[in-house]
């Protein structure tokens, strides 16, 4: 029996960083429920409890954001934290572009909300797959791939049009960026070779999909995927996880779905 081992290499490669701001303005509700019925609803349930959904027409607090944002019971699969570490947790002044325009990518590539929100809150989500390895070890054995998905996430709300001023933001800055830009998230430089790839999303009020191509070393370019869905909020992913092979990958679309099913 070959004994079975894990490509440490590829566990490395493959870690990916979820980016996602929400920037909630509320939505339309037809349950026929009264406000009261509604109010007394909120205040009633646990914060983080799976299911609750954004409350209509109305800027969100820090508190009814933590309501609505990510928890372990609305994911099936991986761990969800309420507290992302020092290097992760990016503040706004940490971000900055060579080209004005391009802030706005910028922001969802480091988790950051867009302009002045009125509250905001950060979750993180991490998660792995495992893949016998078409490589073998040194003595022949199996080997395994190990996939480790990492995501942040930037729940958001703003006041107004905010919501609608962001997406509109970031379409701008699309199509305005698409030969690439340099920027700083953080304590990490990185220079966007391409921006391109805009598909638009059947979720939310509007939503959209972005490839950004990221310079490595050399003439390589690793791949970022940006997913941004507003319904009365702005959804927004950045996945680093083929930063190494620059091959296409997939969006975990569960941990995407479940936080868009909380807004309402």
């Amino acid at each position: 029996m070959s004994s079975t081992a894990v490509r440490r290499t590829a566990l490395a490669a493959s870690a990916a960083a979820l980016a996602l701001l929400v920037t909630a303005c509320g939505g339309s509700s037809d349950d026929g429920a009264s406000g009261d019925d509604k109010a007394k609803a909120e205040q009633s349930a646990p914060a983080g409890e799976a299911g609750q959904s954004a409350p209509a027409g109305k800027t969100l607090t820090a508190a009814e954001l933590e309501k609505v944002a990510l928890a372990q019971a609305d994911v099936k699969n991986g761990e969800v934290a309420t507290k992302l570490s020092a290097e992760e947790d990016v503040a706004q002044d940490q971000i900055s572009a060579n080209d004005k325009a391009c802030l706005p990518l910028v922001h969802v590539q480091g988790a950051v909300a867009q302009a002045e929100p009125a509250a905001n809150v950060k979750r993180a989500w991490q998660g792995q797959k495992e893949a016998p390895s078409e490589s073998k070890g040194p003595d022949g054995q199996d080997m395994t791939d190990v996939d480790v998905n990492r995501i942040l996430l930037n729940v958001a709300s703003y006041e107004g049009d905010g919501a609608e001023q962001a997406m509109a933001g970031l379409k701008t800055a699309v199509e305005k960026c698409a030969g690439g830009f340099e920027a700083t998230v953080g304590s990490d430089k990185m220079r966007v070779t391409k921006v391109s790839g805009v598909d638009r999303l059947k979720a939310g009020d509007e939503g959209l999909t972005v490839d950004v191509g990221v310079a490595t070393s050399g003439d390589s370019s690793g791949l970022m995927k940006l997913v941004v869905v507003r319904k009365g909020a702005t959804l927004s992913v950045v996945n680093l996880s083929a930063m190494v092979t620059g091959a296409d990958f997939e969006i975990p679309a569960d941990v995407v779905d479940a936080q868009v099913a909380k807004l309402g």
